[in-house]
């Protein structure tokens, strides 16, 4: 999955995560190097790092939706 066309926008993934639920965040990404996203995550307000063969489907946010 070519994450890096994301890079500096907003998107909402569904991932499988380290305890191998499925979970569905809004992240900011920041970068995508070495198969690792690194991104602010929108639901936790905090900096978090994804491995991009555990993200499941990619949705763009319109950022201009009221």
């Amino acid at each position: 999955m070519d994450m890096e066309k994301y890079v500096g926008r907003t998107i909402d993934i569904i991932y499988i995560g380290l305890d191998e639920r499925i979970t569905q965040r809004r992240i900011h990404v920041k970068s995508s190097v070495g198969g690792i996203v690194k991104a602010h995550c929108l639901h936790r307000n905090a900096p978090r790092t994804f491995r991009i063969e555990n993200i499941l489907a990619v949705k763009p946010v319109n950022q201009y939706a009221s």
